[in-house]
């Protein structure tokens, strides 16, 4: 599983003393842990779709703390922030492109917003932004 990939890059940065994936690393495993709770709460198993969304998010929160870094100028904690954001980046499929979204619309025969979503949803569940989804569909 890709949580088990995760753990081990942690240990491999506690050997190398890597602060920074050492700190995103137990970041993620700790969402993951609550997450897995919630998931046991109501009998469902965790995936790595589940994993991956919540990379996902990581990296979006990260996104977020970096821009605030930059705009009160503290380098230190943006280039910290950046190895954090290159080392989760791995472990995150990839994802489809605008062309290939719109490929994928295309081919569907009821092209209505929640057939598209659902069919998204369903086959390409952390390969594709569902936003850039809705913005593709609606410039068809």
């Amino acid at each position: 599983m890709l949580i088990d990939e995760i753990k081990k890059a942690k240990m491999e940065a506690f050997k190398t003393k890597n602060e920074d994936v050492k700190a995103i690393a137990n970041v993620i495993i700790n969402k993951y842990m609550l997450l897995k709770i919630e998931k046991k709460e109501k009998n469902e198993e965790i995936t790595d779709v589940d994993v991956i969304n919540l990379i996902s998010k990581t990296l979006k929160e990260l996104d977020e703390e970096k821009l605030g870094y930059m705009a009160v100028n503290n380098l230190n904690k943006v280039t910290s922030i950046e190895h954090q954001i290159s080392f989760i980046q791995a472990y995150l499929p990839k994802m489809l492109s605008e062309e290939e979204i719109k490929s994928e619309i295309l081919k569907l025969s009821d092209r209505s917003i929640p057939v598209v979503m659902k069919h998204f949803k369903t086959n390409f569940a952390g390969k594709v932004d569902m936003g850039l989804v809705n913005k593709v569909l609606k410039s068809l």
